[in-house]
């Protein structure tokens, strides 16, 4: 039986980028902060390479952000959202710059910006080359340690939402102590933030933390939540093919430098074109896919471009090739297309509320509109702390509930095989290039899978995205169907909600 914890604020689940701008915005609410690791590890806001993307330099501007961001979005970015987002840009930069972020500045100590693929101007803050991610969430990290109204469990995981008898979310149970403690909390509050992170961990080839399963997403779902466009995931063309998992990244900004991807005979592999490899990721990720299946392989020559520079501009790629025991500016780094960002999410205004009361979600659990089918590169980290600080505030202004909450049912763990068989359908079937028989086949794979194990987390984010691919004939953005390789003349999104059965019965 699990034992009852009121919170008289938010309780807000993930700690990254997304999570803790929304605690330290909803101040002076008392907010508990639920992460299953110890801050700054097992979170892709720690991870990202590239920066903060805002309309920063003087020749730029919101409005062309927007375009971009609409341009790269294929036809699925809401115009309002997008609006909202690179506003709030400039804005959002300076709150993590006063916080500690110690972005790179150029000799008047205006930013440094960077040019990254399908971007009209430079516009990308970037803190040591390629350390944005961890330097930002680090300053964060120190904001929310010192915020008196911030308390945090370093060691919880949600297992399920707690809601009354309206459907209304009251709370959440999170196990801590690890899985199979049997220390099971209920944590009631008057709001509860969803800041859970993505999904790629659900692929074998993936370059997001292994443990990032859907789990916010799929516990939305079950609750009632409306779910939107699920099935688009982006896919990073240049993940460092070591052999590790998750596969280290090699950022887009070496290619905004001027790194060409090659084949293994050295020939372009999207043409000669000063600009070819910046592309939006998606062109440039089928490239790559299509080159290792032709068994022609796949590099990133960073040689001419970066060469002796490499070391001390982009550290933390060149500190990766030199462990593997490869030279990046004597040798091609070989790469892969693995799966890095899920634009797909419950779907969430930019205050982050959710078509639930009580429930909200932001970052990349989140779908707001912002990204449509293919995110715009360093967008993602924007809207990350834009929009958490917008969903802390909305979220400190709810009051607590006052009906009786329900039986909240355990979520089931998946076995290490049954994860591994289920990463290596998703890679194989709803992966870089999809076909009918290829989701039809992964979605077999999960129905077996949850005949062993119903309800786990995982098996239901899972499913959502196969379901979704295979309902969507068309190629659009991230989501390429190579039976159906046209893009419908009208777009349209994926809502889904749960059977009202199955919201019932959790």
């Amino acid at each position: 039986m699990s034992r009852i914890v009121h919170n008289d604020g938010p309780l807000i689940i993930g700690g990254g980028l997304a999570g803790l701008s929304a605690a330290l915005e909803a101040a002076p609410r008392k907010v508990l902060v639920v992460t299953p690791a110890p801050l700054l590890e097992a979170c892709s806001s720690a991870w990202a390479q590239g920066g903060v993307a805002a309309a920063l330099s003087a020749d730029d501007a919101p409005a062309l952000h927007a375009a971009d961001t609409a341009a790269a979005g294929a036809g699925l970015v809401e115009p309002g959202a997008a609006e909202i987002l690179t506003g709030d840009g400039p804005a959002t930069v300076e709150w993590l710059a006063s916080l500690g972020a110690p972005f790179d500045r150029d000799a008047a100590g205006n930013f440094a910006l960077s040019l990254e693929a399908a971007h009209s101007h430079a516009r990308v803050a970037r803190v040591g080359g390629d350390g944005a991610g961890r330097a930002i969430l680090s300053a964060l990290i120190a904001a929310v340690r010192a915020a008196p109204h911030i308390e945090v469990w370093e060691d919880g995981r949600l297992r399920g939402l707690v809601q009354d008898a309206s459907g209304r979310v009251r709370g959440a149970l999170i196990e801590r102590g690890g899985a199979g403690s049997g220390r099971m909390i209920e944590v009631l509050a008057p709001a509860v933030v969803l800041a859970t992170g993505g999904a790629g961990g659900l692929f074998a080839q993936t370059t997001t933390p292994a443990a990032l399963l859907g789990e916010g997403l799929a516990a939305a779902y079950r609750a009632g939540a409306e779910i939107l466009d699920p099935e688009f995931v982006q896919f990073h063309p240049t993940a460092i093919d070591v052999g590790l998992d998750p596969m280290p990244l090699a950022t887009e900004a070496l290619r905004g430098e001027g790194a060409r991807l090659i084949d293994r005979d050295g020939r372009f592999l999207l043409g000669e074109a000063a600009d070819a490899d910046l592309q939006p990721r998606d062109v440039v990720a089928r490239a790559v896919h299509a080159a290792r299946a032709e068994g022609r392989g796949a590099f990133l020559d960073c040689r001419g471009a970066i060469g002796a520079a490499f070391a001390g501009e982009f550290p933390a790629v060149f500190a990766t090739c030199m462990r593997a025991g490869l030279d990046p500016r004597e040798t091609p780094i070989p790469v892969a297309a693995a799966a890095h960002y899920h634009m797909g999410g419950i779907a969430a205004g930019p205050d982050g509320r959710t078509s639930l009361p009580g429930l909200f979600a932001v970052g990349e659990c989140a779908a707001t509109g912002v990204h449509g089918a293919n995110r715009l590169a360093s967008n993602s980290l924007l809207e990350a702390a834009a929009f958490g600080r917008r969903t802390g505030r909305a979220a400190a202004l709810e009051t607590r509930g006052t009906g009786a909450t329900l039986p909240s049912p355990v979520a089931p763990d998946l076995s290490p095989d049954a994860l591994q068989t289920l990463r290596e359908a998703m890679s194989a079937g709803a992966g870089v290039v999809r076909n009918g028989s290829g989701l039809t086949a992964t979605l077999a794979v999960i129905a077996r899978l949850e005949t062993r194990t119903p309800g786990a987390l995982p098996l239901i984010a899972a499913r959502l995205i196969g379901e979704a691919a295979l309902a969507r004939r068309e190629s659009r953005g991230g989501h390429f169907r190579s039976d159906y390789p046209e893009t419908a003349a009208l777009a349209g999104h994926t809502h889904v909600h749960a059977d009202p059965a199955l919201v019932a019965a959790a």
